[in-house]
């Protein structure tokens, strides 16, 4: 088992344990950044060579009217020397051909030479150089065969003028499904730091306020945050006391008492005490800058993951240019210049079908849409290629497994004394104390209408709990060890399940008789015993994350049959755990729902990030569990498994027909006979393409 105390030392965080209910709390330390952060954008993680600065909103505008300039050329042009039933020629029509093949290889070919020269740049060649090589060479082919035929009429030079327009209008097409199927675009970076207000209440010298721009802001300095308001930097307390809601940093469902002393998060929110700050912490040393550079970082080094189509491509590339070369060489020496050009024309036009362009992207369109019938919003193409061989699934507890609200799970009654009246009394007690427990109980009490009694003379007792008088009895509301010690008996069975699932246990006295207990925690999901149990039948390992104590993770982690789970983690823990497992070759899913998430799900082979969490979380992720369902995890698998099927298949059927096409274009059997007229080439290249439209649409669930 491994759990947060066998981590590094650099992994581990301090804790500190309330009295009150004798339930153990983490306190954070952290930082938070400066507005300048604001500008920084996710770095998108799909498509490696394509210039991602362009709009899927461009895509389609160039698309549409490359269309318009390609109809005219689909017309007016021949197929590879096919003269197709619906076209025609007139006087000059060779020159409107040429100019507007001039203006669609520049203006809708722009894209995919400005990604393979970024490609290229980069050493490594794959879909874009691929796209761009066969529209260079057919176009420039093109205009070679326009000046050889006006030159010498008599001795007809074919022209790709008709590949050209149909090749640069399918791959706009496909990068289009593409990216219409799937939501790229992360503004991660730029909601975390808008977390923070622009503006802080500074304390002068003088004891006086001043509203200040949150970048004048210095480590040393003073600052007073009302009731409500966010924590404008990370922190310490030097005046008043507070329960600040950190949930949306955290993921952690419950308050946290803060006073004097005690270090505050920036992006945090202030409970119901006006607080006095002494800033630790702010731009790049903050905490919620330190998240950005996880997150940043992460997404960088996960854009470096190459698809499968990419890798096809750059196979497909090389062999071409190599084939190309070595076909020009050959029939330059056995006939002549014109044949020698033509034939590697050919090899270079046929190995980059326009099959290959729709492949992937046919596919992605088909899955997202069957995704999203399943309650699974996808976000990336890496997900569904990356989701076929999963090893582990990390999954973050609070939101996740449970349903991330602190509140009541259970009362039960040990006497006659009804439930609504055993709740009144605790009602009574726990409204005169501002501890995240007793908010977790008022809250619950205004869900279910009981309206308290009222209490005098409250008093905490140290180690205890909590007392008063109530309706002229003496009532205490004490932690376990309180009643062992006071040797009250009762039936311990009905504490069992509550304590399995790592509940906090509180007992309700009146007039030193024991009454009865409440429950209070994070209810854990219906469904997630199920799904840990299916999840492992698929074989894939599940592990839990968590920032609670390592006590109510091992319950949790107990109660669900969680072999593997790690505690009192942190933001950059969950990352650095996630990264370990990548770094070993694991194919590993994250699947949280908070901001302290962000980072881990940016690492992981696959985020996923649960609908209802926050946004930041959401942003960062590959995938959206919209219904925040755990079942629908395991339909995301079977649809990737499914996917990736497809994926492989299609491949196949767009660019393996090569492994024939292309010796045969280049010549190899010309000895016997046997030579593949770039009319062919053409049809094979219509089949493919039909084949694999069909293959794609046969993809279910």
């Amino acid at each position: 088992m491994k759990q947060g105390e066998q981590m590094d030392e650099s992994m581990k965080m301090d804790h500190s344990k309330h009295d009150h209910h004798d339930h153990a709390s983490a306190t954070m330390n952290g930082h938070g950044p400066h507005h300048e952060n604001h500008e920084m954008n996710g770095h998108d993680h799909d498509h490696g060579g394509m210039d991602h600065s362009m709009h899927m909103g461009n895509f389609k505008q160039k698309f549409w009217l490359s269309l318009v300039l390609s109809l005219p050329i689909i017309v007016l042009s021949p197929m590879m020397g096919i003269q197709l039933p619906f076209q025609f020629t007139f006087p000059g029509s060779e020159w409107v051909v040429l100019v507007l093949a001039t203006i669609l290889f520049i203006y809708g070919g722009q894209p995919f030479l400005s990604g393979a020269k970024m490609e290229l740049k980069m050493k490594s060649p794959a879909m874009m150089t691929l796209i761009a090589m066969g529209i260079s060479v057919a176009y420039i082919y093109s205009l070679y065969s326009f000046v050889a035929n006006k030159v010498n009429p008599h001795e007809h030079v074919m022209d790709f003028f008709w590949e050209l327009a149909t090749l640069i209008v399918i791959m706009l097409l496909g990068h289009w499904v593409e990216m219409n199927a799937v939501s790229n675009a992360s503004n991660a970076l730029k909601k975390l730091a808008e977390l923070l207000p622009d503006e802080v209440n500074k304390i002068e010298a003088d004891g006086t306020t001043k509203k200040v721009k949150l970048q004048e802001i210095q480590r040393g300095d003073q600052v007073l945050v009302r009731a409500g308001d966010k924590m404008p930097t990370d922190g310490e307390i030097i005046d008043g006391s507070t329960i600040a809601d950190e949930s949306a940093v955290t993921g952690e469902s419950k308050g946290v008492q803060k006073t004097i002393g005690d270090s505050v998060i920036g992006g945090s929110v202030n409970g119901d005490g006006t607080i006095q700050l002494k800033v630790t912490g702010t731009g790049a040393d903050g905490y919620l800058a330190k998240v950005m550079a996880m997150v940043k970082q992460a997404q960088q080094e996960k854009s470096r993951l190459e698809s499968l189509s990419d890798k096809v491509a750059k196979w497909l590339f090389y062999i071409a240019l190599s084939a190309g070369i070595l076909t020009f060489i050959t029939w330059l020496f056995l006939a002549d210049l014109p044949q020698a050009l033509e034939r590697m024309v050919t090899v270079f036009v046929i190995a980059c079908p326009h099959a290959l362009g729709l492949a992937i992207p046919l596919v992605i369109a088909r899955s997202t849409s069957l995704a999203a019938k399943n309650g699974l919003l996808l976000k990336s193409r890496q997900a569904l290629e990356q989701g076929n061989q999963l090893d582990y699934v990390f999954l973050d507890k609070t939101g996740t497994l449970t349903e991330g609200k602190f509140t009541v799970t259970g009362v039960e009654v040990l006497t006659d004394v009804s439930q609504a009246e055993a709740l009144k009394y605790i009602g009574a007690l726990e409204s005169q104390t501002n501890h995240p427990l007793a908010v977790g109980v008022m809250n619950y009490l205004k869900s279910e209408t009981i309206e308290p009694y009222q209490a005098q003379d409250v008093s905490t007792i140290k180690g205890v709990g909590v007392s008063g008088t109530v309706e002229g009895h003496q009532v205490v509301l004490a932690n376990q060890k309180e009643i062992e010690k006071r040797e009250l008996h009762f039936d311990q069975e009905k504490l069992k399940d509550y304590q399995a699932q790592g509940n906090t246990i509180s007992f309700l006295l009146i007039d030193q008789q024991l009454i009865a207990f409440f429950a209070m925690g994070d209810t854990l999901k219906d469904q997630a015993q199920d799904f840990i149990k299916n999840l492992r039948a698929a074989g894939i390992e599940p592990v839990m994350l968590t920032g609670d104590n390592n006590e109510a993770a091992k319950a949790v982690a107990d109660y669900l049959a969680i072999k593997e789970f790690y505690s009192e983690l942190l933001p950059d823990d969950k990352e650095k755990i996630i990264k370990r497992y990548t770094n070993q070759g694991k194919k590993v899913m994250m699947v949280g729902d908070g901001i302290n998430d962000a980072p881990a799900l940016a690492r992981a082979s696959i985020g996923m990030a649960i609908g209802a969490g926050t946004d930041i979380a959401i942003d960062s992720a590959d995938v959206v569990l919209t219904n925040s369902n755990l079942r629908d995890i395991l339909k995301f698998v079977q649809l990737a498994k499914r996917t990736h099927s497809k994926m492989i298949q299609n491949l196949w059927w767009g660019a393996g027909y090569n492994i024939i096409a292309i010796p045969l274009a280049a010549g190899v059997l010309a000895p016997i006979g046997i030579l593949l007229s770039p009319a062919v080439g053409a049809i094979l290249m219509s089949l493919s393409t039909i084949i694999v439209a069909i293959n794609a649409m046969t993809l279910n669930v």
